[in-house]
């Protein structure tokens, strides 16, 4: 690409050192507008998909999980063992984010908050989703549900605050966690889950795209594409439960089989932070 081509000609003193000044700041107008358009566009698209999907009612067949056998007295046994490894994973990184930046390759304070809430919420997940798998209805449903979604939310948040603008990550974070609540009472008050499942789904697009289309703030980042790829598979056998069950021969259900690849995102995760060092300064 002929950049430089595309940039008006300097006039007056000093031409000389004024064109890399003016090629870097036409790049980074353009990488600003590349970056506007996607974050408008994603928007967009969010808002066509909800207005364009009919009505998703609520189902008490969301409560029937493949394997809900009855093990050593424990009602639903390896779905409710199963969340705990949440807090293994989770434990560790919520006490060195509160330990401070310094345990933790953090450079900007909101993305420290970023990572606090993610951990918060694989915490809260364990205990939330081991709870409702003891005797699942609707009234437990949102113990389960709430703490992954806000981890979820949290961690496209941590990505868009380190590869695209820290207040930008701070506006998406803010806005995902005002539309979790939004989505819960739709859900207990209108009988519509269309919010919900959109929530789910944006991570599962948004987080690829922008490990492809941004540069990485920080070395080690290759970690976010494996943990990536656990996330998806967590997606994927929660959405294919039975199938998952049968293929397996009755060994181990895709909704436990999810608790633990949550789980591996988080562990996976925590190793990146460990070892990571900035390698793009970047104003914010």
């Amino acid at each position: 690409m002929h950049l430089a081509a595309d940039l008006p000609p300097h006039r007056g003193r000093g031409g000389t050192g004024a064109g890399p000044i003016a090629l870097a700041s036409a790049l980074l107008r353009r990488e600003n507008h590349r970056r506007r358009a996607l974050a408008g566009g994603a928007v967009l698209a969010s808002t066509l998909l909800l207005v364009a999907t009919p009505r998703l009612r609520h189902s008490p067949a969301l409560h029937l999980f493949a394997d809900m056998r009855n093990l050593l007295g424990v009602p639903n046994t390896l779905n409710v063992l199963t969340a705990y490894p949440l807090l293994l994973a989770g434990v560790p990184g919520l006490i060195l984010c509160l330990c401070g930046s310094g345990c933790f390759g953090v450079s900007l304070r909101w993305e420290a908050l970023g990572w606090f809430l993610f951990y918060a919420g694989n915490v809260a997940a364990a205990f939330g989703s081991a709870y409702y798998h003891l005797k699942p209805d609707d009234d437990r449903l949102i113990w389960d549900r709430l703490p992954m979604m806000i981890s979820s939310s949290s961690l496209l948040s941590i990505l868009v605050i380190e590869r695209v603008d820290e207040r930008v990550g701070l506006s998406c974070l803010i806005s995902l966690l005002c539309l979790i609540l939004v989505s819960s009472a739709c859900e207990r008050v209108l009988d519509d889950m269309r919010l919900w499942v959109i929530l789910n789904f944006v991570p599962c697009i948004a987080i690829p795209a922008m490990l492809f289309l941004f540069p990485p703030k920080y070395t080690h980042s290759r970690f976010w594409f494996l943990a990536t790829g656990f996330y998806l598979l967590a997606r994927f056998e929660g959405l294919a439960d039975r199938k998952v069950y049968s293929v397996n021969r009755y060994f181990i259900s895709g909704h436990s089989l999810e608790h633990l690849c949550f789980a591996m995102v988080t562990l996976i995760l925590t190793v990146m932070l460990s070892f990571r060092n900035i390698k793009i300064a970047r104003d914010s």
